[in-house]
């Protein structure tokens, strides 16, 4: 089957696509977007989680053909507009929370969620929203800081405007 959808504000068309196969395999295999990783195809990581019209998903779980005209934003989309690392990314980077990398993309997209709801989240809030997402190489504590400094940098951006 043909499905159609959009991925990081882009119309996307995958060919051939098996009614058994996942948004994540599409994703990377068949539209070229790989920051989405693949690490159990349970649902139980974090690793590939993708916003599906605007709420974070394990893409894993999700059957390609549920995505017919929709939007999915990737890890990729985080972004800017001319490619520029986005504020989590930034974050990440800087506060020295990317190591092996498998868990990142996952992390970015729920952090991003996390910050989108919650600009100056507690610590609290960041270990709940970061519970779906496992990490085997950190210990945590500089994804925390990573959180931190993105959400600090958000509200400095917002009160730049």
């Amino acid at each position: 089957m043909r499905v159609t959808f959009s991925a990081n504000g882009r119309p996307v068309e995958a060919d051939d696509v098996w009614e058994g196969e996942s948004l994540l395999y599409v994703l990377r295999e068949r539209v070229g977007l790989p920051g989405s990783k693949n690490a159990c195809e349970q649902g139980e990581c974090g690793s590939c989680t993708v916003y599906l019209d605007g709420v974070p998903v394990c893409s894993c779980l999700v059957a390609a053909g549920q995505v017919q005209g929709r939007e999915v934003r990737t890890v990729e989309g985080l972004a800017g507009p001319d490619g520029e690392l986005g504020v989590v990314q930034q974050a990440f980077v800087d506060a020295g929370a990317v190591q092996c990398g498998f868990c990142t993309p996952g992390l970015l997209v729920q952090t991003d969620a996390l910050l989108a709801a919650d600009p100056q989240p507690s610590d609290t809030d960041i270990r709940e929203a970061l519970s779906g997402n496992l990490c085997r190489c950190t210990g945590y504590e500089k994804i925390m800081d990573a959180v931190r400094l993105a959400s600090a940098r958000t509200c400095a951006r917002g009160a730049e405007k």
